[in-house]
């Protein structure tokens, strides 16, 4: 069990956690976002199944409303993936539809191949089952790089940690994604790479601070 991934669980653990509906106003304008799911322990609390950040500047409420709420999978991969887990779970041959990506140039010339009433109800399931299983907190980064740097960090902080399993019941352990099954987390980035070190995880803790103070 790694302490390191311990004590980020437990600073995160003791921030402010929001639940949709979230009021924009209240989370930073740029950051990074720590996912918990419904069910899932770790370390005496919630386990932390996602992280993630954005590239635009002022745009992290705009990315946790295009996974909280903007119906479209190929904009963000955590509805793709969620998806993907559902359909494979329910044995359902839409999966096949639902891996085209959509925003690319050919997707003109698969559109006819698309049952777009199906999609349209995947999409609402999706929404449904975020909006009832996931929580989140968010730490305040202004700097591009720096919030880059601690969202790879903390995913491979978490991943390389033995004590962060997934439940029998995780719908993680339905996707067809090997490194989402293999790591309990719903990304396949940045895995087993470089964790935090003890100064990374103090600044951790002062990002929190200044969070719980507003």
């Amino acid at each position: 069990m790694s302490e390191a991934c311990s004590t980020i669980h437990q600073i995160f653990g003791g921030m402010r956690r929001f639940y949709f509906p979230f009021n924009a106003d209240e989370i930073p304008s740029d950051g990074v976002y720590v996912l918990f799911e419904r069910g899932e322990k770790a370390h005496g609390g919630d386990r932390i199944v996602r992280i993630g950040t954005h590239n635009g500047d002022n745009q992290l409420r705009s990315r946790l409303f295009q996974h909280f709420l903007k119906e479209n999978k190929d904009r963000s991969i955590f509805r793709k993936n969620i998806g993907r887990a559902l359909l494979n779970r329910d044995k359902d041959g839409f999966l096949e539809q639902w891996e085209l990506d959509l925003t690319e140039r050919k997707a003109k010339e698969i559109a006819g191949e698309i049952d777009f009433m199906k999609q349209r109800e995947v999409e609402r399931k999706v929404t449904e089952h975020i909006q009832k299983n996931f929580s989140f907190i968010a730490l305040g980064i202004k700097d591009k790089a720096k919030r880059l740097e601690f969202e790879s960090k903390i995913i491979s902080t978490v991943s390389l940690c033995d004590g962060c399993r997934p439940s029998q019941d995780w719908l993680g352990l339905f996707s067809p994604k090997d490194k989402i099954r293999e790591s309990g987390l719903w990304q396949v980035n940045e895995l087993n790479k470089t964790p935090l070190n003890e100064n990374e995880i103090s600044d951790l803790q002062k990002i929190a601070n200044t969070e719980n103070k507003k």
